[in-house]
Order: C-alpha cells, then structure tokens, then sequence
C-alpha cells in the first residue's frame, strides 16, 4: 500500500503471471495463455469486460462477484472504462480485485486495462450538455468545446484526469495499459492529419504517465480505424501511430533517442467482424502490406479482441462452419469464445460479461485447448464454399 491514498502498488510481472498460470490457470488448458510481447507476461487468451448492464447496484454486485471469481480460475486479463456503466464498472471492477488480492491473488497476478475518452456522467446524460461541459470540463481547464466530438474529448487535461480516475477507482497505484477509446471519432470533424496532431499530444500525456507510474503502457482501442480498408476516411496506420508515440517520448523525455510505450491496441473481433485477420490493409514500413494482426505481430503491438459475443448476439446465433467444426460445445457462446482465442496473432479476446452463467461459459472455454492452426483456417474456407 502507499499514502494516505491507499492504493494497491505494483503491476502484472512475468513471475506473477506465471504464478497465476500454474495456481488458478491450473485447470485451464495449455494454450490457453499467450505472451505479451518481450515482457513475457501470461496473460489468458480470454478476458472479462466490463461495459454491459445496466447501471445498478445489483449489477455493480454481479461483476464484483465475476471479477473475483474469473481471477480465482485463472482469467487475469480485466478491461474497463472511465465512462462504462456511468463510472460504476471500474469501481466494480476495484471491489472485485480487492475480493480477489483478499483471497489471496497478488497484483503482479492481474493485467488490467482501463480506457478513456468519452465523457462520463455520474448520473446518466445530462439535459443540457453545453451547460455540463462547461462546468465539468471547461472551468476545470480539463478542455475546450473544441476538443469535444460528439461525447469524445481529445484533450490532455482531461485524458489525464480519466488516468487519475481510473487508478483511484481501481484502487491500483499503476494500470498495466491505459488506450485512447476511438479517437478516430474526431476524424469526420477535424480531418486526419489535426486529429493525429491531437493525438500525439494526448500520447505525450501517457508517455508521462508512464513516469508517474500511473500506466505501463498504452494505445489505442478502435471500432473501426483497424477494419476499414486504407482508403477509408476512418483508417488508422499502425507503423502511423507508433511514429506518433515516438515523437511524444522524444518530447516528454527531451531524448533524441527515447523509447515509446505504446504497445496495445483494441479492436472489434468475431466471427462477423473478422476483418483484422482477413483484410490486409497495414504498410508495415518493414516493405510488406499485411493485416493488422499480422502487422501488430511484425510491429511488437499486443492486440486485444473486443465484441467477442457480439453484444450478445452470438451467445445464441453461431455460424454454421462453426457449429460444424465444435459440435462438442454445447452453445453458440462457447463457440463464439473458441473461435476468437484460436485466432492467430489475438493475443486476449475480450467477453463482456455480467451474469454469472456467461462466466461459466468462459471458463469452460479456457479448459479446452484452443482450435488446432488448421482447424481454423479450414473455417474461412467453409464460410466461403
């Protein structure tokens, strides 16, 4: 513990992460943990979200529950919000980590990635948001009316204050990975090239929240920016981006020679949405075009699945290759989860889950091994014929 604050120090380590594996991933399968990059972090192909349900005590409740528990059978992958829920997903996701550390999990056990950019209302959308946004954001010189897209605010106050907020929620001293939530939202309005102008400036802020200890790292999280073919206005380059983060830790650090820490990025996968394996649309600036997958794996970026069910969609509608392929599994959600941790180069598929059934499932799919490389490959092939 440290301070007055009373918040929980440290970060996931590879030996604690290991230690995870080989206590509470003991009756998941091999395979079931993928390495993060050059740090040798286990982390389990499956993760829990935290953006669905509604905004209840009993809720609150439920994913505390799920947290808690999914730690305890070796899921230590955890992603939340600053506005999931109104704010009450990432305090849910404190209590459920203070559960588990009392049970006896350590914090180098757990990754956990928290996110921002959309504005966040304590108490649901506000009636008059000019008026909120002025005395929430504006008089705290957090941002301007021009760095607000939509419910998206691309400024550095205020990015930095929903670092503080998510450690203080959290109870963590250090978030293993903060993402900018779709900054490519403020493309339509701004144009590409200002939007990622902003951007390295809000990177500027991770790299020094990096220093602080805040975060170890950092990235993005898109819906659309890694699907879209290249000529889209949304489309967002990898080899780009990490230029961008470059730039800012040779700002922050005053160093010719600084190293960046962005090293994640997020983004939509399911059988539906399959494009970041399928299209290849990245110049890697390695002298070859390839997916974003693909790309992340040559450019050293861990990649994050979201939307593994959909929504919930595929919980209960899977596609036939896929059914064909798992006729073992006794539902469309477990095959949904197989599909997305068999995929080469995702690292963690994400599942947001608030009801304790839905976790039965997940750790149902983490006991099995994943699919065989050829097994899934034959899918796209079946999906085609």
């Amino acid at each position: 513990m440290s301070g007055a604050s009373a918040k929980i120090a440290g970060s996931a380590t590879r030996a604690g992460t290991a230690a995870c594996a080989g206590t509470a991933g003991a009756a998941c399968a091999p395979g079931h943990y993928s390495d993060f990059l050059n740090q040798h972090l286990q982390l389990s192909s499956l993760g829990l979200g935290t953006f669905p349900g509604a905004a209840t005590d009993a809720v609150d409740a439920a994913y505390a529950d799920i947290i808690a528990r999914g730690l305890q059978a070796g899921i230590n992958v955890i992603d939340t919000a600053a506005h999931y829920r109104y704010g009450r997903s990432m305090r849910a996701v404190g209590e459920g980590l203070r559960r588990a550390f009392s049970a006896g999990a350590g914090r180098e056990q757990v990754y956990v990635v928290g996110k921002g950019g959309f504005l966040r209302f304590d108490d649901g959308p506000p009636d008059d948001l000019d008026a909120w946004f002025e005395a929430c954001i504006a008089r705290k010189g957090l941002g301007t009316r021009d760095d607000l897209s939509g419910m998206h605010c691309l400024a550095p106050g205020y990015i930095a204050a929903q670092i503080d907020e998510l450690c203080e929620a959290t109870g963590l001293e250090t978030l293993d990975a903060f993402l900018i939530d779709q900054p490519e939202v403020h493309i339509p309005r701004l144009g590409k090239e200002e939007m990622n102008r902003r951007l390295q400036t809000v990177f500027a802020v991770c790299e020094q929240a990096v220093r602080q200890h805040k975060i170890r790292s950092y990235g993005i999280a898109t819906f659309d920016a890694f699907r879209v073919e290249t000529d889209h206005p949304l489309f967002q380059s990898l080899a780009s981006l990490l230029g961008l983060a470059e730039r800012a830790a040779q700002l922050v650090q005053r160093d010719g020679q600084a190293r960046h820490h962005f090293r994640i990025v997020q983004l939509p996968f399911n059988q539906a949405m399959n494009e970041g394996f399928t299209r290849f649309s990245q110049a890697t600036g390695l002298g070859n075009v390839a997916s974003t997958l693909q790309a992340a794996h040559q450019l050293k970026v861990f990649v994050m699945g979201s939307h593994a069910l959909a929504k919930g969609a595929l919980a209960v509608q899977s596609a036939d290759a896929l059914r064909g392929a798992m006729p073992d599994a006794p539902n469309d959600a477990q095959r949904a989860l197989q599909f997305n941790r068999s995929t080469p180069g995702l690292g963690v598929s994400l599942a947001g889950i608030s009801s304790p059934g839905h976790l039965d499932d997940l750790l149902a799919v983490a006991a099995r091994p994943p699919l065989a490389r050829e097994t899934y490959l034959a899918l796209y092939r079946r999906a085609s014929d």
